[in-house]
């Protein structure tokens, strides 16, 4: 069913938080922008950041570092915003870095392993294994799309 030639194989933005590597799929990317002034928000946890004006649209700003508990973020010139879009739902996911984009094939992507509860693994779809690099495979859609981000419950599709 599928139209590439890698039937099995997809792409993957790669970026770091602290020494890890995680990736999101390139087709959820709508651009990588410098990290910019953001407008604070009232109220909001530590790791939404604000909203930025982005051509018109107002856009939540969350830190990614933050949201996963990996500890104070530092913000210098390696730190970028990836803007995503799904389902119409646009947000800034702050990262220290991006690396490049990975192809990944199918066998390739592990289950995510299981804490017994103790890691909230819901916003990870995999770990993928590319030569001697680790990606953790971030489920975006789940994560833009959860209550904590947006405010607001999931929609089903």
């Amino acid at each position: 069913m599928s139209t590439n030639n890698k039937d099995d194989g997809q792409e993957f933005l790669a970026f770091k938080l602290g020494d890890e590597e995680y990736g999101v799929d390139i087709l959820s990317v709508q651009e990588i922008r410098g990290y910019d002034t953001v407008t604070r928000v009232p109220e909001a946890p530590d790791y939404i950041k604000g909203v930025i004006n982005l051509r018109g649209v107002i856009v939540p700003v969350v830190d990614l570092r933050l949201k996963f508990k990996l500890g104070n973020a530092t913000y210098d010139e390696f730190t970028v915003m990836i803007v995503l879009n799904l389902r119409g739902k646009v947000i800034a996911a702050v990262v220290d870095g991006v690396s490049d984009v990975i192809a990944v094939e199918r066998e390739q992507i592990r289950p995510t392993p299981e804490f017994g509860g103790i890691i909230d693994t819901r916003f990870i779809s995999g770990i993928a294994t590319v030569g001697e690099r680790m990606l953790i495979l971030l489920d975006i859609e789940s994560l833009i799309l959860s209550t904590d981000i947006t405010g607001v419950a999931p929609v089903a599709a």
